[in-house]
């Protein structure tokens, strides 16, 4: 077997849906392999940030493998910010970049898209990734691909192989299984004994899920986990959109001064905190109305469990989960199941649209005909998805980096069997990475896109409202979609808004582009309370 198909298939067989990718000369051969073969899909892209959030998307969306290939140095070194968002996120995004052949670097001249040495490429990706391999070694390379995919798929971060264009066609042995990751039975059994003594033992438990939840494939069960618990659950700003589809969804979303009050009360003052695969980070925590003590919650998170003072290491979320739900008992209990009370009624007038109006026409839809998969951008849309209905939602909640939303709503329908996607994004971060749309034609896609364009960095105004810098021009970006292979409308009042979004949601086939103008200073209710919170946490001391 050759190296290139061995890899394929040890992706396939670890449920990689797709490979998405730009070609260069270092890399070519494996596309030669990959589009030959067809072992996975090949989904080509026109940028490569667009490729790291496209397979970022595809594997929190299947809560398994997403794959980026690139060419060496130009292509791969343009990814990076894709896969540190990633990273940070913990989403297990396979890098494969083609490199120089083995003997290429030994006749003294520099290689083009060399950066300082051969091996800074790699080292770059040392600090982004869990795990490396240089597959030069045919004797090697089958059992270096196990280790490098099982890291990703133990720890949900992102891995990279480098593959020597020489060495794509050289024959290797079949990949073996990953190797195996040991947990201390005794550890977990005392570990899940002690959290449920804990919840016991508290008079207001809550159980908050948030990323990882997602990315070890665990709703289901964490579904179950909360109807034999019997408390109340939330997800973390992150976790938006955990559980939607759960006989009883969570209560809400945390976020704490900008969230709902009677939510944040909850989760503020109970004795029992369960934070259940949680980030602990600045976006989900750092606007609490009153500073939560960690140190007395329960924290399950990167395959250790802190209670109080004290930690367990090495215990997978999931077979912690397992653990829980071996020691309870089944019951017909759900918990508090009050719901989500969603912004409903779109007015249909000739007033200018604000980004609450987007969020009540999504809902009067998904209200009628069920809700769509959300991916968002960073910035006000990802606030205003806070009140939308969804079918699952993906952002870049924490490392809030743009131009995320086109690309993640490509890769996540590109992988999920043809159902259509809603991407919300602003226009800062569609002039990023809004043209990968011009995408879609070939691959059969149909996203719905709404662009959030004040013709601002909006949610930057928000912070810093005397820099000029702030704002853009009008690039009128419906006025594209025609040229990219779709419909593109601009709309300017609630009355445009709504004939849009009915006309978009019945249109199939083609990607629908509903660019709405928003008068710049106009926030989300959400964003606006986050806006305040967060200058309140960080307002210089008083003299």
């Amino acid at each position: 077997m050759r190296l290139a198909e061995a890899l394929l298939h040890a992706l396939k067989d670890r449920g990689a849906e797709a490979v998405f990718g730009i070609p260069g000369d270092f890399a070519l051969p494996f596309f030669k392999v990959a589009e030959e073969t067809k072992i996975l899909p090949l989904v080509t892209l026109s940028h490569e940030p667009g490729v790291g959030f496209a397979a970022d998307a595809a594997a929190r969306h299947g809560s398994t493998l997403g794959v980026a290939a690139v060419t060496y140095g130009a292509g791969a070194l343009n990814m990076v910010n894709a896969v540190a968002g990633a990273y940070a996120e913990k989403s297990p995004v396979v890098v494969i970049s083609g490199a120089p052949g083995t003997a290429e670097g030994n006749n003294g001249l520099l290689l083009h898209h060399q950066g300082r040495t051969l091996d800074t490429q790699f080292r770059i990706y040392r600090e982004i990734t869990v795990a490396q391999a240089r597959l030069d070694d045919t004797a090697k390379a089958p059992a270096e691909i196990a280790r490098v995919l099982g890291a990703a798929r133990a720890l949900s971060r992102p891995v990279y192989l480098e593959i020597p264009r020489n060495m794509v066609t050289a024959r290797v042995e079949p990949v073996g299984p990953d190797p195996e990751w040991p947990v201390d039975a005794d550890a977990l059994a005392a570990c899940a004994d002690e959290v449920l003594a804990r919840l016991r033992a508290a008079e207001s438990p809550v159980l908050m899920v948030c990323v990882e939840v997602r990315r070890y494939g665990l709703e289901t069960k964490v579904a179950e986990l909360a109807q034999r618990l019997g408390v109340p659950v939330v997800t973390s700003f992150m976790g938006r959109g955990l559980l939607a589809t759960a006989p009883t969804p969570p209560l809400g979303t945390y976020i704490g001064i900008a969230g709902d009050p009677d939510l944040t009360r909850l989760v503020e003052e109970s004795d029992g905190l369960f934070l259940l695969g949680v980030l602990l980070s600045d976006t989900n925590f750092a606007v609490s109305q009153r500073k939560i003590d960690l140190r007395k919650t329960i924290h399950a998170f990167d395959r250790a469990v802190t209670l109080g003072y004290h930690s367990y290491a090495d215990i997978p979320l999931d077979r912690l989960v397992d653990a829980l739900l071996e020691r309870l008992p089944p019951s017909s209990r759900t918990g508090d199941s009050r719901g989500h009370g969603w912004p409903l009624g779109l007015a249909g007038d000739e007033q200018p649209i604000a980004p609450m109006d987007i969020a009540r026409g999504v809902n009067d839809l998904s209200a009628a005909h069920g809700p769509l998969f959300i991916a968002s951008d960073m910035g006000d849309c990802l606030f205003t998805a806070m009140d939308m209905m969804d079918a699952g939602l993906m952002a870049p909640g924490y490392y809030a980096g743009m131009g995320f939303g086109v690309p993640s709503g490509i890769g996540a329908q590109a992988v999920g069997g043809g159902k259509r996607v809603l991407i919300l994004v602003g226009d800062g971060a569609f002039q990023m990475t809004g043209w990968e749309l011009g995408n879609c034609r070939r691959y059969g896609l149909d996203p719905i896109v709404i662009v959030f364009n004040n013709a601002s960095w909006e949610m930057l105004r928000a912070f810093q409202p005397e820099s000029g810098f702030n704002d853009l021009d009008d690039w009128r970006f419906a006025d594209a979609a025609a040229a990219l292979g779709g419909d593109g409308t601009r709309v300017r009042t609630r009355a445009e808004l709504k004939q849009a979004l009915a006309r978009a949601w019945a249109t199939r086939g083609r990607f629908q582009l509903i660019e709405a103008m928003i008068p710049r200073g106009v926030l989300s209710d959400t964003l606006a309370r986050y806006v305040q919170g967060h200058k309140r946490h960080h307002a210089p001391p008083k003299d």
